[in-house]
């Protein structure tokens, strides 16, 4: 049996990662009992109405680990998978638990000289895809009976919950945070089982000029595609793309950040479990440099790209075009001039800047507040709101793409700024394991004038995205609105963004003239959520790509073919016209 294959009988009751401690000797054990603890605790069996102890992988057919017990002593294992194989590699990267720095996963990083497999696997795929209207749409049905097994294996309790403990392992979120992600990616394939699959690929048809002749227009395929995500929402994310490109016809390739990409090597078991040829899909796992090599040789017609608008630029670049791009998202909410249910607001932004420690695409990174409910008590209730934060239930964890010192840095030279001062937090979090190389902050909002963030000179820095539990606030008047929407009009990236105001008027002003891919609007506006019942993407952007719903699936997954139809017949005793 290969590496990564050993699988779960090989693997002992070993320790789990920790949330404090040295996690060595007596000390490590204690915290990875208590991991053990928080990972399995009564509010778990709550969520999940399974509370017998019978939770594990080896419950599960498609699974090779037990979440809590990977760890330095039994490290997990992530492989490659193309042209239909499970594969290792030359060498093996070490991944650190983010919780307390012990090495638990390895995974098989291909290098620049394995990329041909790849290669090949995409370049066997033609431009026409896998399906498409008039060749094998009876994949179409196979897929909407894949999506249709895969929801049903995620609804299930003990399902579930070795996903949602998966996440948290590698990508440290509450519970209740990294359950909230499995049960979006479970109603998505549940929305599109059944015959919605082929539902997608609706075309239409136009009467022609005479007799015989019709134009039809189709959603076409690309063929061979790639997929790159972040580390963020290990789950959904690439799994609602993958779906999607799968759905219109595609081959992918799937890369995810090699730090998470062992829940999507888990699910794509599954998927298999559930009927997807081995086939269909290709996962790697590599650098950055190895992949941006993998594309330029493989040439896949379209790339989707989840991830940092620097990376996205030079794709953009690098591919010619042909991409789609889910890049960073400064966003924003404003609140109005009236002022109402303070409490719920409060706990809104809280949710908004500090869930997931911040460190969602669409998480609040700036709050302009009327002068009202900057003299109201709402400030000081998002204070309390994020002192309930805390390591123990992971409402608050390390941050993965920035060290303490960087965002602390980062807040010295706001604070440079005249009128500038800290809220609350701007400290580094206390009594914790977390390995340098990630940062570990408290909640922190920083206060800036609005006239001092409009100057040449300090825009760039306050609009600056922090991917961590980091937000600035602002306050305006009356008069004062319209130096917030240009500094809207400013911003590069428009992902999310939330008007919080019952005021009509208000909300017109605002929404007509701003550009927000994804904007909630009305008393209970947010700037987080993404279900799957709506449009998740930035406008503005041509390369802009959703995420979700059947006009995102078609708009990053297919093109428009247009097919007509002429086949007489001639009017009789035609004949040949004069030359034009």
């Amino acid at each position: 049996m290969g590496r990564g294959q050993r699988g779960r009988e090989e693997i002992g009751r070993g320790g789990g990662g920790a949330l404090g401690g040295s996690g060595s000797g007596g000390g490590g054990e204690r915290q990875r009992q208590r991991l053990r603890g928080l990972l399995s605790s009564t509010a778990t069996a709550a969520a999940t109405g399974d509370d017998d102890g019978d939770r594990y992988a080896h419950n599960l057919p498609f699974a090779t680990i037990e979440v809590e017990e990977i760890s330095g002593s039994q490290p997990a294992e992530v492989q490659n998978l193309v042209q239909g194989n499970w594969t290792g590699a030359t060498s093996w990267k070490t991944i650190v638990d983010p919780l307390n720095g012990e090495p638990f996963i390895q995974v098989a990083e291909v290098d620049e000289t394995g990329i041909q497999p790849f290669v090949e696997s995409l370049s066997k795929c033609p431009k026409h895809g896998l399906h498409n209207p008039f060749k094998a749409p009876e994949r179409y049905l196979m897929l909407g009976d894949i999506s249709k097994k895969a929801g049903h294996m995620l609804s299930l309790p003990k399902v579930s919950d070795f996903f949602t403990r998966l996440i948290q392992r590698v990508a440290p979120k509450s519970y209740q945070q990294a359950l909230g992600e499995v049960y979006v990616t479970q109603k998505f394939l549940e929305n599109f089982s059944g015959d919605q699959v082929r539902f997608l690929a609706r075309s239409f048809a136009v009467p022609g000029n005479h007799l015989g002749q019709q134009s039809h227009g189709f959603r076409w395929p690309y063929g061979p595609v790639a997929i790159i995500t972040p580390f963020n929402f290990p789950l959904e994310i690439p799994v609602l793309q993958l779906m999607g490109a799968l759905y219109m016809g595609n081959k992918p390739i799937l890369k995810v950040d090699s730090k998470v990409s062992i829940v999507m090597d888990q699910m794509i078991r599954l998927l298999h479990h559930c009927g997807l040829p081995v086939e269909d899909v290709d996962f790697i796992n590599s650098d950055g440099k190895t992949m941006n090599k993998l594309l330029l040789e493989a040439n896949p017609q379209m790339t989707l790209f989840t991830g940092s608008s620097r990376v996205a630029d030079k794709l953009a670049v690098d591919l010619k075009g042909r991409i789609k791009l889910e890049d960073a998202g400064f966003d924003w909410k404003i609140l109005g001039p009236d002022v109402q249910e303070v409490d719920y607001i409060a706990w809104v932004c809280d949710q908004d800047a500090y869930a997931c420690s911040g460190q969602k695409c669409s998480a609040q990174s700036i709050i302009f507040m009327h002068e009202n409910w900057f003299k109201s008590s709402l400030i000081s209730r998002m204070k309390d709101l994020a002192l309930r934060r805390k390591l123990e239930d992971l409402t608050i964890g390390p941050v993965l793409t920035f060290t303490t010192e960087a965002i602390l840095e980062h807040m010295n030279k706001l604070l440079q700024i005249p009128g500038a001062e800290v809220l609350f937090g701007g400290k580094a979090l206390e009594n914790h394991s977390i390995p340098p190389i990630y940062g570990a902050l408290k909640p922190t909002a920083i206060y800036i004038p609005l006239d001092e963030i409009l100057k040449d000179d300090n825009y760039e820095l306050v609009t600056r995205e922090i991917f961590g539990p980091f937000q600035v606030v602002t306050d305006y008047k009356d008069n004062q609105l319209p130096k917030v929407l240009e500094a809207l009009e400013r911003m590069h990236a428009h992902l999310t963004a939330a008007v919080v105001s019952n005021n009509p008027l208000f909300l017109q002003e605002v929404i007509g003239k701003s550009v927000n891919g994804t904007t909630y609007a009305g008393l209970r506006a947010r700037t987080t959520g993404a279900p799957q019942n709506h449009w998740f993407g930035p406008a503005g952007d041509p390369r802009g790509a959703g995420i979700g719903t059947p006009e995102a699936i078609k708009l990053v997954w297919s093109c428009h073919r247009e097919i007509i139809y002429d086949i007489g017949p001639l009017p009789s005793h035609w004949e040949i016209p004069p030359s034009t």
